[in-house]
């Protein structure tokens, strides 16, 4: 991380400082396996290799490590500073690479988790399946649609047990919205609303430079075009550069949107209709700043909207909250952030969530469920198909702004519907000598 970010902005803007300040319990129980003691002898120990472990990795490193069933075999990283401070991390035992390759050929290595910038997410994931190794990849989950198809059947194919880092969806919160939306206390569900208000500021313009020392850049781009190495591009930034990622939509849609896919049953827009731009700061950045998304879903023989709206210049967002989810229903209208919720009945409305059961099981934690299902075999919550679906909504959401569009969605062929050309947009070029693993 660069250090532009705020205290305010972290919490507002940043999963783990939701995590930390939200989850409570929850948080607690990522820490200890679900019996509250250890699930295996140290023999029996899942052993895990880490690629990326830069300021996302570094803090599921810190998670995953502390698990007494779980051992800590590599740390792999392109910028070697990251991988030795990794190692330190985990006790000064991991072995350290600089090509995720390696790790991959580990017959020890029962799993890997993956916290690469979004264009390094798909090679290795897809890869990974195919030597055997069950995967945990940070979200979003791929950096294009098609990508994500091809992880997701590649999971399949190969019997991985999967997991995209969406830490906010093993939440008591989460779960309670889910089963207050459900039971249909709100009434009919015509509109929902995501949003993320963030006061980042500008990136300014710095000048193209050296790659700093131990860092292998052109490893660093991969599959991505080759460019001169520019600071605004690496490390916690890259995610402003269509290049390696999908700016704040697909950064956060896999957080706040999740909430919506989830609670009304659906796993896909029919259209989207997407405007914005970088409005708010003069820079070299390259996602919009500011950004509006108009979703339309169906379920059933109903239909509602689904209304994404970003803004990187100001925190001030709806409700007074940074951040957060709202449906709209013709009995009440609730208003959830990560944390907390809230329900308004409609006027003249009476509205009670006192006697709604629970009616979801809770999780053990987001990172401890993928550790157990190892064991068992199980699906686990956010498995890389549901992570794919969700993901995906951010893509379109960016394919739509860039082609000036709106688009409609075929979400079983997986294909835009009204401009063929847009289609284009759901894959892209890959620098040689990489490409998409076939499957």
């Amino acid at each position: 991380m660069t250090g532009r970010w705020t205290r305010r902005e972290l919490l507002a803007y940043s999963a783990f400082g939701a995590a930390t300040t939200g989850l409570g319990a929850v948080a607690r129980a990522q820490d200890a396996p679900a019996d509250g003691g250890a699930s295996t002898s140290p023999n029996e120990a899942i052993t895990l290799g880490f690629i990326g472990v830069g300021g996302m990795g570094s803090g599921l490193l810190d998670i995953f490590h502390k698990f007494p069933d779980v051992r800590v075999a590599a740390v792999c990283d392109v910028h070697e500073p990251h991988a030795l401070r990794a190692k330190e991390a985990a006790g000064g035992k991991p072995d350290v690479y600089g090509d995720f390759r390696k790790v991959l050929d580990r017959k020890d290595i029962d799993a890997v988790v993956i916290a690469t910038p979004d264009h390094w997410h798909a090679i290795p994931t897809i890869m990974a399946c195919q030597a055997g190794k069950d995967v945990y990849c940070e979200k979003p989950l791929s950096h294009r649609v098609a990508e994500g198809r091809a992880m997701s059947d590649a999971a399949a194919k190969y019997k991985r047990v999967t997991q995209m880092g969406n830490l906010i969806h093993a939440g008591e919160n989460y779960h309670r919205v889910v089963e207050i939306v459900r039971s249909g206390v709100l009434g009919k569900i015509t509109r929902t609303r995501a949003w993320m208000a963030s006061d980042r500021g500008s990136f300014g313009r710095p000048a193209d430079t050296s790659p700093p020392a131990g860092c292998d850049y052109d490893f660093w781009l991969g599959p991505a075009p080759e460019r001169p190495f520019n600071p605004n591009r690496f490390t916690f930034n890259w995610r402003w550069y269509w290049d390696y990622g999908g700016g704040t939509l697909t950064d956060f849609c896999c957080h706040l949107i999740d909430l919506v896919h989830w609670a009304m049953e659906v796993d896909a827009p029919r259209t989207i209709a997407a405007t914005g731009g970088r409005f708010a700061f003069d820079d070299n950045a390259e996602a919009p700043d500011v950004c509006d998304v108009a979703y339309e879903y169906e379920k059933g023989d109903d239909r509602f909207v689904l209304a994404w709206s970003h803004i990187d210049s100001t925190d001030h967002g709806f409700d007074g909250k940074p951040s957060g989810v709202m449906f709209q229903g013709t009995e009440g209208t609730l208003v959830t952030n990560y944390n907390h919720h809230e329900v308004f009945p409609t006027q003249g409305k009476t509205v009670d969530i006192s006697q709604i059961p629970q009616t979801l099981p809770r999780s053990p934690g987001h990172h401890r469920e993928w550790i157990d299902a190892i064991r068992s075999r199980a699906t686990c919550s956010c498995n890389f198909e549901y992570g794919h679906r969700l993901t995906s909504v951010g893509e379109l959401g960016n394919i739509s702004l860039w082609t000036g569009e709106k688009l409609a969605w075929d979400p079983v062929a997986e294909r835009i519907t009204n401009h063929a050309d847009a289609n284009q947009f759901l894959t892209k070029e890959y620098r040689k000598p990489w490409v998409l693993p076939a499957i």
